[in-house]
């Protein structure tokens, strides 16, 4: 049984760590969160240490600061055309949360199922792990996507019809947005496998994932997201992440099916 030092010691890690690093975000020049954004972050960055350590605490970073800095690719034109992230890109909590919301309960349930004391129920946990990789895998795709397709992309279209449409039209999906979003969820699970979160079928995984997420998360805003005040960007966000780890586990949970 861990002693109770053991226990609080990566918990007191993520607080020293991320009060600092809340301290210089804070102070820097260039604004990646809003105050509020800040405050959630930093629960989040300490909640991530605590449960996953730094394997999981770099998965995010690298994600936040990608994700942070694709948002920015074309802000002048994507400002000059009305469909730039509001605050030129600052998150707020709703984004914070919007964006790690499944990856938290995946990293808070893994680290619960490492108390269990049951081995059967600890074989679980690497699917875990592998939804935690696919959520952000995912969220980044999306990120990339949507925003490398309105800065760049040449010809948009409706994902439910084909049919042009302006870029920032909800449910739009373009060929180099489309890349870049793969090329995103690539990045992101070779660093899940590089700081051995997940294997190198996990990376397989999320990409396959990340791809179904991001153009169902395209189809829900074509089809829905109009008609339902309370299905919110930040809504759409959860309900992406979450479709991208669900479909990474069921796809582990099926070969591992098939091998038995």
């Amino acid at each position: 049984m861990p002693s109770y030092l053991n226990l609080l010691t990566p918990w007191l890690i993520g607080i020293g760590l991320n009060t600092v690093l809340l301290a210089i975000a804070y102070f820097a020049p260039k604004k990646l969160l809003t105050p509020a954004g800040y405050i959630h972050a930093w629960i989040l960055g300490v909640i991530l240490w605590g449960t996953l350590g730094w394997r999981g605490y770099v998965v995010m970073m690298f994600y936040f600061l990608v994700g942070s800095a694709v948002t920015r690719i074309g802000m002048a034109k994507k400002e000059a055309a009305g469909i730039a992230e509001k605050r030129s890109g600052a998150r707020g909590p709703e984004n914070v949360w919007g964006s790690a919301l499944t990856g938290t309960v995946c990293a808070l349930a893994a680290y619960a199922l490492s108390f269990s004391g049951s081995a059967e129920l600890q074989t679980f946990i690497p699917l875990l792990l592998l939804g935690y990789v696919a959520s952000l895998s995912t969220k980044l795709s999306d990120t990339s996507a949507s925003e490398v397709g309105k800065a760049y992309g040449k010809h948009t279209f409706l994902i439910t019809t084909l049919k042009p449409v302006p870029p920032g039209t909800e449910g739009a999906v373009s060929l180099e947005g489309t890349l870049a979003g793969v090329v995103a969820s690539v990045a992101i699970a070779l660093i899940g496998w590089a700081v051995n979160l997940i294997n190198p079928l996990g990376v397989l995984l999320c990409v396959i994932a990340a791809f179904i997420a991001t153009n169902l998360e395209s189809v829900i805003g074509a089809t829905l997201q109009s008609k339902f005040d309370w299905l919110t960007n930040e809504v759409v966000n959860i309900l992406n992440t979450l479709i991208g780890a669900i479909a990474a586990i069921l796809l582990a949970l099926s070969i591992r099916a098939i091998a038995l």
